[in-house]
């Protein structure tokens, strides 16, 4: 019911240079300037005795032999390592890929899915809004009972350095429904309200109603602190998010200081490409408090 948010990192390799800019052909005249019959210089020559050479030459006027290129195999370690740094730096300040394995945000995601998730915005301050898909940590225990993923070396190789989604097993992803402030409530089947404004959630797997008719945690009525989000799963009926989780530590709010970024867009499987927009219901007037 939770769902990890595992895999990659979401990251994107670094690249090499795609090409250089042609230089500028040297003018003749350069290389033959030294070769000239200027009077002075030959003058000079005579009287101190000492030898000159054209730049291409050797002692004695002997050619010398043209550098010969760098090796492309020992050029190609090179290539890699900054590759390698490359991808590392994207996926730690930039972007990072993450994989869905389960149903909890269904429509909007599906098992199998890649998605890219923003980390560069939350450096320079950005918190988590209202309608966000949301990456974050395990704020306490919410995993508890779940498998937990086994990858290899490699595969553990390649999701560090960004090269293939995130593995990290305590990572899940959710909807930010309230933030610090709000007061998110629901009653019944619904709607969900947020300042008691209700939320038209077009989002909602289908078959689903925006509350829960349990006493489990699908009716409640919670005041979210500065500085914490509350989330929930698409899926309602199959989403163990910040409802169920209110006995834990935070009492189902999360951390912002624990979300990893906001998701931004489907980027695997190809045909379900697409990106993660806030909506529109959360724009509603009147819904800050």
């Amino acid at each position: 019911m939770g769902d990890v948010a595992v895999g990659a990192r979401s990251g994107h390799d670094g690249e090499e240079h795609r090409g250089r800019p042609a230089e500028s052909a040297v003018p003749a005249a350069d290389s033959a300037v030294t070769s000239g019959s200027d009077s002075g210089a030959a003058e000079d020559d005579r009287v101190t005795g000492e030898h000159t050479t054209a730049d291409d030459q050797g002692p004695g006027g002997t050619t010398r032999a043209p550098k010969k290129p760098r090796s492309f195999w020992k050029e190609l370690p090179i290539l890699i390592g900054i590759a390698l740094v490359l991808a590392l730096l994207i996926k730690t300040f930039l972007v990072q890929a993450f994989s869905i394995p389960s149903d909890s945000m269904q429509n909007t995601l599906q098992q199998g899915d890649r998605v890219l998730v923003d980390k560069l915005t939350p450096w320079f301050g950005s918190e988590p809004e209202r309608g966000e898909v949301v990456v974050f940590h395990d704020p306490g225990n919410w995993l508890r009972g779940e498998p937990t993923p086994d990858p290899n070396a490699l595969q553990t190789f390649l999701s560090w350095i960004g090269l293939m989604p995130s593995v990290e097993e305590k990572d899940l992803i959710k909807r930010v429904i309230g933030v610090g402030g709000d007061t998110v409530e629901c009653k019944g089947t619904g709607p969900l309200k947020v300042n008691g404004k209700a939320l038209n959630e077009p989002y909602v797997f289908p078959g689903n109603t925006p509350c829960s008719n349990d006493d489990q945690g699908g009716q409640f009525k919670v005041k979210v602190p500065q500085g914490y989000i509350w989330v929930m799963g698409d899926h309602r009926q199959n989403s163990r998010d910040s409802r169920y989780n209110q006995g834990e530590k935070y009492h189902g709010m999360v951390p912002v200081k624990e979300v990893v970024g906001r998701a931004i867009v489907k980027a695997w499987p190809i045909d379900r490409w697409g990106t993660l927009p806030v909506p529109d219901t959360f724009d509603q007037n009147g819904l800050n408090p």
